[in-house]
């Protein structure tokens, strides 16, 4: 899988960072879209909704914006698999916690050569 696919274009393009001498880019790490995709994969209710956007037409913003909104919520309400949750106390156990920390998210089709979707995501 390409660090784009795993990692979102902020991601990848500070992994690539890591790699040029003499930019220095802060410690950190990914929460990759796996993370996500498992969260996500079990949920039955998310599927259908997925399903029933695939068979809307542009026309239909209602629908659509009804739709988008039960998908938010279900996203924000998923349970975190514990694994990911015990990866992501283990890494920041690592840097103590005497610092802040800056938490970006990372869309996989963000920060691309033809397109940028900069803003497109709301804070939660």
């Amino acid at each position: 899988m390409s660090s784009l696919l795993l990692l979102g274009g902020k991601g990848s393009n500070l992994g690539e960072l890591t790699k040029i001498h003499g930019i220095q880019v802060p410690e950190g790490f990914c929460v990759t879209t796996q993370g996500y995709q498992k969260a996500m994969e079990e949920n039955e209710r998310f599927q259908a909704l997925l399903d029933q956007l695939t068979l809307l037409n542009v026309e239909d913003r209602d629908q659509i914006g009804d739709i988008s909104r039960k998908i938010r919520q279900i996203i924000r309400e998923a349970e975190i698999p514990a694994d990911v949750v015990q990866a992501v106390a283990h890494y920041l156990s690592r840097f103590g916690d005497e610092h802040a920390y800056a938490v970006r998210s990372s869309a996989t089709a963000e920060d691309l050569p033809q397109a940028s979707f900069a803003g497109q995501h709301e804070p939660i």
